[in-house]
């Protein structure tokens, strides 16, 4: 059975730093993409950030480029999510996905994950 568990999330003031990670079990997670989404109360799901398969290539939406940093450690199964200088804005529901099909390309779009987390809230406060 696929898992993805996403932990870290938690309240925050602005400014504030947090890193989240999202444990695969159940498939051969250092042979997947991997991103982070997130979604706000009454928005969309939005693509935040992905890694290619060795951490070779990395993608950012422009709203957190210079702020968040996606990691991984294919040893661990884990993929992190550094957050830094958190905006009120950020706040949302982060969750990770992983694309089976395709190793050395990062997606944008949802529909290209094949497995998904529950995800875990994070809030920052202004």
């Amino acid at each position: 059975q696929v898992q993805l568990v996403e932990s870290g999330g938690g309240l925050v003031q602005a400014g504030d730093s947090l890193r989240l990670s999202c444990a695969a079990s159940g498939l051969t997670f250092s042979s997947c993409a991997v991103a982070w989404f997130r979604q706000a109360p009454g928005k969309e799901r939005d693509f935040v950030a992905g890694i290619t398969w060795r951490g070779g290539t990395t993608s950012y939406a422009d709203s957190v480029t210079g702020r968040f940093t996606i990691s991984r450690d294919n040893a661990k199964n884990t993929v992190y999510l550094q957050m830094n200088s958190l905006k009120p804005e950020d706040t949302a529901v982060y969750t990770c996905a992983a694309d089976v099909f395709q190793s050395t390309y990062v997606y944008r779009r949802a529909g290209s994950y094949d497995y998904w987390g529950q995800g875990t809230q994070v809030t920052v406060s202004s």
